[in-house]
């Protein structure tokens, strides 16, 4: 009889075999992070919520409006679409590149601009201006500020026009964005994004990537940092924004005011109360108090008639904002000139 020898070591891997199990699929397939937007009601997760995290967060993104899928149209790319941008998952490409965002003011057609003139060409770039062979456009002042501090051309990509006037205020399009100087903002950031992933969604995406997904709580790892939705900090302090529809406007019309109320930890504060003063030359100041409180997204509007005045004199608004015990206040303005 021939007798089957086993090595040592071979029974030794086998009896730790037995006591020890077969590793676990999801040891092997460990689950991504998740971060849940209750706003919205999607989830971030894996790759799209580090970039997400370390390029600028809603700032710069706005809020998830879309889960992520595998988008038909694009050789079946995973995708997910914010308020303001797409982003696109490219496993194959090197670390700093796996996710890139999509060329979305592009793909809307906001690419069809003449180049900068000869005279608006910079002799050469510096801190004020910068001007880009690849698309023949300059970007300066505020728009460059913002541009250079915010990502540059991995977030925004190159500039498609000059800056240019549209209904009331300056703007800038770049191959990912639409940027609009708003320089009646006198506390929090003057320059804002256009929500083009709002615009290519309601066009062009199906409705079943938008639908708000449940909360589970087993879809967001243990241990990382994330808030569920089920738990609300308090409102400590009011940080109150807002803007005008035009800037510049004639002596007699109309006039919307925008105002935007965020809490300590920069969140939306829904139900605040907004009362207004808008104050003439000619010392007629006009009370309103704003038809609806803020929103879930922080937002309210009023629309009002432009009293007649003088042109050419500015017309400052005074912005109070109550929400439980506080109050917070700030000013806007515009321009009656024709």
């Amino acid at each position: 009889m021939i007798r089957n020898k086993r090595s040592p070591l071979v029974v030794i891997a086998l009896i730790a075999m037995l006591f020890c199990g077969v590793p676990n699929a999801s040891a092997q397939n460990p689950v991504p992070e998740c971060d849940y937007f209750a706003d919205t009601g999607h989830y971030v997760c894996g790759e799209f919520l580090t970039f997400f995290r370390t390029r600028g967060g809603k700032e710069i993104f706005g809020l998830p409006i879309t889960r992520a899928f595998n988008d038909p149209d694009r050789w079946r790319m995973q995708v997910q679409y914010f308020q303001n941008f797409r982003m696109e998952l490219h496993p194959d490409n090197p670390p700093p590149y796996i996710v890139q965002l999509g060329l979305l003011a592009d793909e809307l057609g906001f690419n069809k601009f003449p180049p900068a003139d000869d005279e608006q060409i910079p002799a050469y770039n510096s801190h004020l201006h910068h001007y880009f062979r690849e698309t023949g456009h300059v970007v300066s002042y505020a728009f460059l500020d913002y541009f250079r501090e915010n990502g540059g051309i991995d977030i925004f990509g190159y500039p498609r026009s000059e800056f240019i006037y549209e209904e009331g205020y300056i703007v800038q399009y770049f191959q990912r964005t639409r940027m609009v100087w708003h320089p009646e903002i006198i506390s929090g950031p003057q320059m804002k994004l256009t929500p083009l992933g709002e615009v290519y969604v309601d066009r062009f995406v199906p409705d079943q990537y938008q639908r708000p997904e449940p909360f589970d709580r087993n879809r967001i790892r243990v241990g990382a940092d994330v808030p569920t939705p089920t738990t609300t900090p308090a409102v400590t302090k009011l940080y109150v924004s807002a803007s005008v529809r035009h800037v510049i406007t004639g002596r007699e019309g109309g006039q919307t005011v925008f105002v935007y109320v965020n809490d300590q930890q920069q969140n939306p504060v829904e139900g605040a109360e907004v009362k207004m003063v808008v104050h003439y030359p000619s010392a007629n100041d006009q009370y309103y108090e704003f038809d609806k409180p803020t929103n879930p997204s922080g937002f309210s509007a009023l629309h009002f008639k432009i009293k007649p005045t003088a042109p050419g004199q500015k017309v400052v608004i005074d912005i109070t904002v109550t929400y439980d015990y506080l109050t917070s206040t700030t000013q806007t303005f515009f321009l009656p000139w024709w």
